[in-house]
């Protein structure tokens, strides 16, 4: 894994504007590439990960959603189920992502966990690669990705409890997720969904300025 988060680290403030920009388009997933980059970041400490892969993959998932960037409001807003051509395009944004930051020398390694986020330990994700294949930061914001998808509510589902979202992640240990890391979070799982969960008002307040700041420079 290569090592240039210093380098990385000079954009997160542009990071953190980009990503509360993109999630102002979509009232349903507002903060939700934050709370997903809180939950990776956990379970790479949780892993042992050393600092410099930690913080990566802390960036790469506040960066996984950057690809619907290039998807259409009609989509992307839609408040109903998608159909199947609109869950192709939906299914883009992995692509489209890896495509903005590997013009970025800093974020080769970040692209990469960009592309990969939605694969499958089995190997029937978007690209279908799998097992050790995938990037291990793709795995870890896989799981994640899944945690706040699952418990965030949507205008056609309400988002499951904290019980049942533990016993779907434990149901695809071996199948969606990694048998490995999997079983770290399900080990910590109190730990995590508090993360999750107390997305905190001094977050909030961040996200808070940044969208005063880009309104008030209109």
């Amino acid at each position: 894994m290569h090592t240039c988060v210093p380098q990385i680290e000079q954009y997160h403030d542009l990071i953190a504007a980009i990503v509360t920009a993109l999630e102002e388009r979509d009232i349903y997933t507002q903060c939700h590439s934050m709370r997903v980059a809180d939950m990776s970041q956990k379970i790479a400490s949780l892993l042992n990960l050393s600092e410099k892969e930690t913080e990566l993959i802390h960036i790469a998932a506040h960066l996984h959603d950057i690809g619907k960037i290039g998807i259409d409001d009609a989509i992307l807003r839609k408040a109903g189920k998608l159909n199947d051509e609109e869950w192709e395009i939906i299914k883009s944004h992995t692509t489209i992502g890896y495509k903005i930051l590997h013009k970025i020398e800093a974020f080769a390694e970040v692209s990469r966990i960009v592309l990969y986020h939605h694969e499958r330990w089995d190997g029937k994700g978007y690209e279908g690669i799998e097992k050790c294949n995938i990037p291990l930061g793709s795995r870890i914001i896989a799981i994640a990705d899944s945690i706040d998808a699952m418990m965030s509510s949507r205008v056609y589902r309400t988002g499951l409890t904290s019980e049942k979202c533990y016993s779907e992640i434990q149901k695809n240990v071996g199948k969606m997720y990694d048998p490995e890391i999997a079983p770290v979070v399900l080990e910590n799982w109190k730990t995590i969904v508090e993360i999750r969960n107390d997305f905190s008002s001094s977050k909030s307040a961040d996200i808070e300025n940044i969208n005063c700041f880009m309104k008030d420079n209109h």
